[in-house]
């Protein structure tokens, strides 16, 4: 499933990475990369402290397209946020609401099945996600997913978070296999990666102490991997985390991957502050070095996804000669950043990725939800 391409992995200018004029520590790691060797916790903080951002750029695209070479990949997918309705209170979070409160929804599963057969032609994926809702039955899951799949059993439903699973286990007395297997019978196909913000304990007590911690997190995409549910994996980076943290959450990733090769892609994900004013957020540089990094560190992830939605289309754009190879897709219908502050679109079509693609220098190639490719805009 996780094929590569042949590529001379160059830079997207054309330059080969024997050319870059490294010295010291960048010099070793350019070694390293040549040569395929798997980077160290060491490398990893030195590359997040570099100021050479063109180096580090260089560097991951040399693994980019050691492994895919040119193709860029996008998908067709609706952002289904079935409720913002939570039973936590995470400090980082725009997007939840206590019931009752201003601002506090829930789509019934008519709703959401009109939404899905009023566009299916337009669907290959569904990814959805949701707050933590008490008052909503066992039922309600399975049969959204029932639903999703009766309309059109094509359509690849990506949904429900580590965060969510541990949730729906521990409000309806389930075990964590019991509830991934009744999910994927009903139609689950895929895991989304969110939920993990930082595997740092000390972050978590200060920003989202309600929510499970790392090894909860682990514990749930461990089990799903092995049910054959594949998921992505995310990094929420930008706030109150160290370089140090951001680093030890790559190596977390990877061991994991190591164990289950169960992840199709890595997705670092910009903080978006809840005020304006607030010194608390991630920049371009931020962006560009959280892609390249984790393509440089995640040596066994076959993608790296720009976050367009997060980290706006122009900077996404960008990182696809800093590492990543794949713009995430059409997005329709996002809630979770734009309730956060997020000024980018609520959607790009077809038309749109394929140009930024291309501008970039890129062949752009719309997948499936499991990287099949369905056309290829030469």
């Amino acid at each position: 499933m996780f094929e590569t391409s042949n590529s001379s992995a160059g830079a997207a200018d054309g330059s080969s990475l024997s050319d870059l004029n490294l010295h010291g520590d960048l010099a070793e790691i350019r070694f390293k990369v040549l040569q395929g060797e798997r980077l160290t916790r060491e490398d990893g903080i030195r590359l997040y402290e570099s100021d050479n951002l063109l180096a580090l750029g260089h560097l991951a695209n040399h693994v980019r397209e050691r492994l895919n070479g040119s193709d860029t990949y996008f998908v067709r997918n609706y952002y289904l946020n079935y409720t913002n309705i939570c039973e936590l209170d995470c400090k980082f979070c725009s997007f939840y609401r206590k019931e009752g409160q201003d601002g506090a929804f829930l789509m019934s599963l008519e709703q959401i099945f009109k939404t899905v057969a009023d566009d299916k032609d337009n669907i290959t994926e569904m990814h959805m996600v949701g707050g933590l809702n008490p008052s909503l039955p066992y039922d309600y899951y399975i049969e959204l997913l029932r639903g999703i799949k009766r309309i059109d059993r094509r359509i690849h439903i990506k949904a429900f978070t580590a965060v969510e699973i541990e949730f729906f286990a521990r409000l309806y007395g389930k075990t964590i296999e019991q509830v991934l297997i009744e999910f994927k019978e009903a139609g689950l196909d895929a895991m989304p990666g969110g939920g993990a913000e930082i595997f740092s304990e000390r972050v978590r007590q200060k920003m989202f102490a309600d929510k499970i911690g790392a090894e909860d997190w682990i514990s749930v995409i461990r089990t799903a991997h092995s049910l054959g549910i594949p998921s992505n994996a995310t990094m929420l980076y930008g706030h109150m985390e160290t370089v140090t943290e951001r680093v030890d959450h790559l190596i977390r990733l990877r061991k994991l991957q190591d164990e289950t090769k169960g992840f199709f892609a890595f997705i670092p994900l910009a903080y978006h502050p809840r005020v304006e004013d607030s010194t608390q957020w991630a920049t371009g540089i931020d962006n560009l070095k959280s892609v390249a990094v984790g393509r440089l560190m995640l040596d066994n992830f076959p993608h790296i996804k720009a976050y367009w939605i997060s980290m706006g289309p122009k900077v996404a754009q960008i990182s696809l000669s800093f590492g990543a190879d794949d713009l995430d897709g059409t997005v329709r219908d996002e809630r979770v950043f734009h309730m956060a502050g997020a000024s980018t679109d609520n959607a790009l079509s077809r038309s749109q990725l394929v140009k930024l693609i291309k501008d970039a220098g890129r062949i752009p190639l719309e997948r499936d939800a499991l990287y099949n490719t369905i056309e290829t805009f030469a």
